[in-house]
């Protein structure tokens, strides 16, 4: 029966002069995300909301859960469409509304009208009464409970007159795009697709960029990351994800430098790496999956040192979170069960049985001059052979 959603925000609500702006990104992220669901869809926007109308037959479950990934939205309600004929013909149509909607009427309910044309002849507490008098006349058995009813029946009246009784909830936060681009630090496990969701969801476009090491890591692993980044992909739009052969870079490492300072030095360099192909594609920082405390390369010592290299800002969300706090998030977006998939990525491959967790700069940049005769080189064909996959 519903062949309309309206589709309302929060936080853009107050963005003063510019709210047009961060309104009509939020348009375009809806029509991005309905392309490909069943049916032809009109999407705009009016008076602080957005009407999503669809054009004949669509598949209402799928479009629903296309639309609870779109970052800015807050509440999805169905909707009915009343055109304004007269008191007498709007409780025909609430009357009906409740009647296909609830079969099932030994419930309570509460109207909740709000006059937004406000040349309309009746005030919103006189539509409330007359409205829950139409309703009890037409379902005796139902009852009246202002203050937690089963059924809150909403009543717009703008252009159109809107009757809703469902808000779905939305995923929140901003309208991906209007917060610039970042690059992703990507590997196969729980924290850094969790890491992208929510930089994501404050807006940031992503691209990623994932450091492969064959033949110590597998096809498998790498088809594993571009799963994680496809799951991403779903609430952010494509992710340019850019794979990097790492290893001859670790293996240089593995030779020239003390093992146990080999993860700090290695991220390092997928740190510069990163940096480098973030500054060619016009991101503004990088994000990682890091927590305070949570391994040995992510003490507050370690992560100075990892830090140090980089010019660009590094944004860790996950950085006060524990790991149960992480998992859940990753189970609420759908990351969860590939990431825990055994295949192992380059930097679980070359862990050091006893890794230093409180790492002196001063020492690690001595010892990276081990590796002065060959690391530019290195790291110059790892970009130049980098491949570069478009995850939808």
């Amino acid at each position: 029966m519903f062949t309309a959603f309206l589709i309302k925000y929060a936080e853009i609500g107050i963005k003063g002069k510019n709210r047009y702006l961060f309104e009509d990104a939020l348009v375009h992220q809806i029509r991005n995300a309905l392309k490909k669901c069943e049916g032809e869809f009109s999407i705009h926007k009016s008076q602080g909301r957005i009407h999503v109308e669809a054009a004949g037959e669509f598949d209402a479950e799928e479009t629903v859960e296309r639309l609870k990934k779109v970052f800015g939205i807050s509440g999805i309600c169905p909707v009915v469409y009343a055109e304004d004929e007269g008191f007498g013909k709007l409780c025909d149509t609430v009357v009906g509304y409740i009647g296909r909607v609830y079969p099932d009427r030994n419930k309570t309910f509460k109207v909740h009208a709000r006059r937004a044309r406000k040349d309309y002849p009746k005030e919103s507490m006189e539509i409330n009464a007359d409205l829950g008098e139409a309703v009890l006349r037409a379902y005796p058995e139902m009852s009246v409970d202002v203050h937690e009813p089963d059924i809150l029946l909403n009543i717009e009246i703008r252009d159109k007159i809107y009757i809703y009784s469902e808000t779905i909830p939305g995923p929140g936060g901003m309208p991906v795009g209007t917060g610039g681009k970042a690059m992703l630090l990507l590997s196969g496990g729980i924290d850094s697709p969790v890491a992208g969701y929510m930089i994501a969801k404050r807006g940031v476009k992503l691209d990623a960029v994932y450091f492969h090491a064959p033949p110590y890591t597998s096809d498998r692993a790498k088809a594993k990351v571009v799963d994680l980044a496809r799951i991403v992909a779903g609430y952010t739009g494509p992710i340019w994800l850019h794979v990097i052969n790492f290893t001859d870079i670790q293996l240089y490492i593995y030779e020239k430098c003390p093992h146990e300072e080999l993860t700090i030095i290695m991220r390092r360099y997928m740190m510069r790496i990163a940096e480098h192909i973030a500054e060619e594609t016009g991101c503004l920082g990088l994000i990682t999956g890091e927590s305070i405390g949570q391994v040995a390369s992510q003490t507050m010592s370690s992560l100075a040192a990892t830090n140090e290299v980089c010019t660009l800002p590094v944004y860790r969300p996950l950085i006060g979170f524990d790991k149960k706090e992480i998992v859940e998030v990753s189970e609420k977006i759908g990351t969860f069960e590939t990431s825990i998939l055994p295949y192992e990525d380059c930097c679980t491959i070359f862990v050091a049985k006893h890794p230093v967790t409180k790492p002196n700069v001063k020492v690690i940049r001595r010892h990276e001059r081990n590796l002065e005769e060959k690391i530019e080189e290195l790291v110059k064909t790892a970009l130049e052979t980098k491949e570069l996959i478009v995850v939808e």
